[in-house]
């Protein structure tokens, strides 16, 4: 089984030099990050902020065994009354992987956690960007092999988007066909 690295270096490039006739090996669309990223501010409001801290401590652990890197805490930066927020309180965790990283995680995904994950028809087409960017939402992160069930308090969602260098849609949709990416 081919990488998913040498998936795109011996297989993608080639093939999508020949169909959009690209001069350079550098004017090929590749993937430039994966940003996984989750809310956590249901688990957050209304407790106190020992809680909160100990609630986004416990959710970046998780992110960060998925992810292989570690995981950062994103804060409110405003106060809003009515989604119980206040100004400096964790709403969210996030990790941007690139590199040999980016690609180990995408080759997991691609590999073993979509088609593990309940009623998997394909990826929608729908979820790329008019630039060239795909997101992914995954309902429940204990699809990834990494999370044990049993030693899971917050059943999180996480959101995955893959950034590419590719200018449009077509271009994004013929390189993530190409690297294997299940699209419908």
């Amino acid at each position: 089984m081919m990488l998913l690295k040498e998936t795109y270096e011996k297989k993608a490039v080639p093939a999508m030099q020949k169909q959009f006739h690209y001069k350079s090996v550098m004017a090929v669309p590749r993937i430039e990050k994966v940003t996984l990223n989750t809310g956590i501010g249901r688990f957050v409001g209304g407790k106190s902020t020992e809680e909160q801290k100990k609630i986004a401590v416990d959710i970046a652990g998780d992110m960060s065994l998925i992810a292989g890197q570690k995981a950062v805490p994103t804060l409110a930066k405003t106060s809003i009354a009515s989604f119980k927020s206040r100004q400096g309180m964790p709403i969210g965790v996030k990790v941007t992987l690139r590199g040999q990283r980016m690609y180990d995680f995408l080759d997991r995904l691609v590999n073993v956690v979509l088609p593990r994950s309940r009623d998997f028809q394909g990826l929608d087409p729908k979820s790329l960007d008019k630039e060239g960017n795909m997101s992914i939402g995954i309902k429940e992160h204990i699809f990834f092999p990494e999370i044990s069930p049993e030693k899971v308090k917050h059943m999180i969602g996480l959101e995955i988007t893959v950034t590419t260098s590719a200018k449009t849609r077509e271009e994004c949709s013929v390189l993530l066909k190409l690297l294997g990416f299940p699209l419908r």
